[in-house]
């Protein structure tokens, strides 16, 4: 049995995805006020006790020009990977959620390892189709991840698990005098400067202030903007994520390497106070040659003994295969043109 969620019914889904191994942050209600422009639907499949035991939440957004809408869940689904039945009761709900809005698409990326192939399989059956992409940033979500399981292990433990190097570092940062301070909005416009800098200089697009600052109004204690100074001056920032059993690592900022050691062990020891069972550098690059641009970044989460996971990736269940090919030849057309006018400003 199937029904979609209401007001009167958030508060037991929230705390089913909170509850569940695969919930995820994206999945929830909270994450849903970070997206205004997407409308925000979540399907439950309750089992005969009457207790949910499966769902999936998504994001709806009317796509320009064509006036069709497309379906993500984003890491969705939240369910046991090998109930079938639940798994086929969300999909042929989604469809109906797809008929109402008009959809062309149903996008799923699983929090799913790529090992996984009954998974796969399970999807195929139901007429996924795995997106075809590169080893870098190319999705929605990244493929690729570091993941640092806690497993109920001490600070000291954890500390020795990382490489020398790293545990160098992070006392080289105190050492010098660097100071990591939890942050309210008030240090949003500092962090937002520091973002932009920073992606001038390593090449990627950022978002604006208000982005930032209506993250830490839309998720609450959820949320935690961490701060470097360095002789009372802001250095470095992160934002992180607490949800359910997992903290995810989410954005970085920095004007020199001397925080950022010290700053992702700040975040991780909020994961062990939480008694977390994942926390999540989240994106690098699958592409490990040394020669990638991108290869520093997959080094430095490296270097704490995570593990290096990739997941299935996008998988599209089309509905509408012209609608589908217009979008996708003209996504691609704009990226390139979006990610060109960002280099011509940055010389």
């Amino acid at each position: 049995m199937t029904e979609l969620i209401q007001e009167s019914t958030l508060a037991e889904y929230e705390a089913f995805v909170q509850s569940h191994p695969k919930g995820h942050f994206a999945q929830s209600s909270l994450w849903a006020k970070q997206k205004p422009a997407w409308k925000w639907r979540a399907i439950v499949s309750r089992g005969a006790d009457g207790r949910i035991r499966g769902s999936i939440a998504f994001l709806i957004r009317t796509m320009p020009y064509i006036h069709k809408t497309m379906l993500y869940a984003c890491r969705g689904p939240v369910c046991d990977l090998d109930d079938r039945e639940t798994f086929g009761e969300l999909v042929a709900a989604a469809r109906e959620l797809a008929k109402e809005y008009k959809a062309y698409v149903i996008k799923i990326d699983p929090d799913v390892p790529v090992e996984n192939e009954d998974f796969r399989r399970m999807l195929e059956d139901f007429g996924f189709r795995t997106r075809h992409g590169g080893k870098n940033f190319e999705a929605i979500q990244p493929k690729f991840v570091f993941r640092l399981w806690l497993n109920g292990r001490t600070e000291d433990e954890l500390m020795a698990s990382f490489h020398q190097k790293w545990r160098y570092n992070i006392r080289l940062a105190v050492k010098k005098g660097v100071e990591v301070r939890i942050c309210g909005k008030e240090m949003v416009p500092d962090f937002t400067r520091i973002m932009l800098e920073t992606g001038l200089r390593d090449g990627f697009v950022t978002r604006n202030e208000s982005y930032f600052a209506n993250m830490l109004d839309n998720l609450g204690e959820h949320a935690r903007l961490y701060i470097a100074f360095y002789e009372g001056q802001p250095i470095a920032g992160t934002l992180a994520i607490a949800y359910g059993d997992k903290v995810w690592y989410l954005y970085g900022a920095s004007s020199n390497v001397m925080p950022n050691y010290l700053l992702q062990w700040n975040m991780i020891q909020w994961a062990i106070e939480r008694g977390s069972r994942v926390y999540d550098f989240r994106g690098v690059s699958g592409d490990l040659s040394e020669d990638n641009p991108l290869y520093g970044l997959y080094k430095f989460k490296k270097g704490f003994n995570g593990d290096f996971t990739e997941f299935v990736g996008e998988m599209d269940l089309i509905l509408n295969h012209p609608v589908a090919f217009a979008v996708e030849h003209g996504t691609s057309v704009f990226m390139a043109l979006r990610k060109k006018a960002f280099l011509k400003k940055k010389r």
